[in-house]
């Protein structure tokens, strides 16, 4: 792949990382006490052009 590509994908992956942080830990501000709690997480990545649908699902361990 060219290095345009490279970079352009390592940005938008950075963007996505970044926000997704900062959502999520605005979310367990929000919603108090969780400690001792886990929360299911899933990420949806789709690209319409290239018919591709990418999930990713985890769990997150309050603190």
């Amino acid at each position: 792949m060219s290095e345009e590509f490279n970079m352009s994908m390592r940005k938008f992956l950075k963007q996505v990382g970044v926000t997704s942080q900062q959502a999520i830990e605005e979310a367990m501000r929000n919603a108090g006490e969780t400690t001792g709690k886990s929360f299911s997480a899933k990420v949806v990545l789709t690209m319409d052009d290239l018919d591709i649908e990418h999930v990713v699902t985890g769990k997150i361990e309050g603190a």
